[in-house]
């Protein structure tokens, strides 16, 4: 799945157009890299998000192409934030 899309159906970040101009700013890191939207999120990766006053650093768990509100925190793990 792509980063934007996994951070919008994790509800990391509300909308998938805001995650793509966040990692087109350099505001995603993925294992330490500076990633691109379309990179490919696998299971293990650790996510870097420098947005707001404090950044959010979590591990994917899972990747699934629906979640509800109650499941999407299931998908991740927060490591810092």
């Amino acid at each position: 799945m792509r980063l934007d899309k996994y951070l919008k159906v994790t509800r990391l970040i509300k909308r998938r157009t805001i995650a793509n101009e966040a990692c087109d700013a350099g505001r995603i890191l993925v294992n330490g890299k500076i990633a691109r939207a379309s990179y490919d999120v696998k299971v293990g990766d650790v996510i870097e998000i420098a947005m707001g006053q404090r950044p959010l650093k979590v591990r994917v768990l899972q990747v699934s192409e629906y979640a509800t509100k109650e499941t999407a925190a299931d998908q991740y793990q927060v490591i810092e934030g």
